[in-house]
């Protein structure tokens, strides 16, 4: 009697790949999670390439493996993939102490990070309408009521 096979995590059209016991912090990591999510993926590789941050190199590791995955076990077309989430988690935390002044300690503290990052097929055909602001719609409606208004006073 086998098992029941574990169901997806991700959607049908989507792939992802973790890295877990990444020793950064949680923040450092999100600003560099944070260049990539909702781009194209040869467009998110190139900005993880030319990035001055330490551990750009890793998350692009974990991207390339998500192409991988999503290429090799889910079938997906690459030239049509997109970053559709890249989250940070937290890990543990090491502690150290350090001796400082007076026959006092310092606790030092090493925090390690986890990453996930889901590449979803997009539909060529259908592109994503950008959203507009509340402000800008304010601004672009604000000469046609004044117009409105003229109207209805004479």
């Amino acid at each position: 009697m086998a098992k029941e096979k574990n169901p997806r995590r991700v959607g049908d059209k989507e792939a992802r790949a973790k890295l877990r016991m990444i020793r950064i912090s949680p923040i450092k990591l999100n600003l560099v999670a944070q260049l990539i999510r909702g781009k194209k993926v040869e467009k998110a590789l190139a900005d993880l390439e030319f990035s001055h941050k330490r551990i750009s190199g890793e998350v692009k590791k974990v991207l390339e493996s998500a192409i991988a995955n999503a290429e090799n076990n889910h079938g997906l077309d690459i030239d049509s993939l997109i970053v559709s989430e890249a989250y940070v988690g937290k890990n543990f935390v090491m502690k150290r102490f350090r001796a400082r002044a007076r026959g006092r300690g310092a606790r030092i503290l090493k925090p390690f990070s986890e990453l996930t990052i889901v590449v979803r097929e997009q539909d060529e055909d259908v592109a994503p309408a950008p959203e507009k602001s509340a402000k800008k719609a304010e601004k672009k409606d604000a000469p046609k009521k004044a117009e409105k208004k003229k109207e209805k006073a004479a």
